[in-house]
């Protein structure tokens, strides 16, 4: 996997990824930022939801449950002093069908966490406490 970042003035980065999508980086004002695009940290986030929310809708579709929804809303929280690391980090999975088994869901979201998701495992070994919780919406 490669990446590659480059300064476009200021604060502001281009990262192209390996297989060529490219996102803009940006920091606040008060570090000379213009607020264009995400800050680093807020990728690591978000990196963490992406990843967590792909195993939980491929595993989901593996065990033939009628996903037709996942949202993942993460909230974190960070050490007061440099580094200002990741401490705390919660992902709350809203899973949407008809006729979704509970039981498929919560092992879905266990087998993320505990088993697939790089990022979280990642994350957990550096210290990271890392929750999960869910719920189920069923569609009419």
């Amino acid at each position: 996997m490669k990446a590659r970042i480059q300064w476009a003035g200021e604060a502001l980065f281009v990262a192209e990824s390996g297989s060529g999508h490219a996102v803009v980086i940006d920091g606040p004002a008060e570090y000379g930022g213009r607020n264009l695009g995400v800050r680093p940290m807020e990728m690591v986030l978000m990196g963490l939801g992406g990843c967590s929310n792909f195993d939980v809708v491929s595993i989901l579709r593996k065990s033939r449950q009628p996903v037709e929804s996942c949202e993942v809303f993460l909230e974190a929280e960070r050490a007061e002093e440099d580094p200002k690391v990741f401490t705390k980090i919660h992902l709350h999975f809203v899973v949407k069908g008809r006729g979704l088994k509970e039981g498929q869901v919560q092992r879905a979201v266990a087998l993320s966490a505990e088993k697939y998701c790089s990022a979280s495992i990642m994350l957990g070994r550096a210290g990271v406490e890392i929750t999960h919780d869910y719920e189920l919406v069923e569609l009419g």
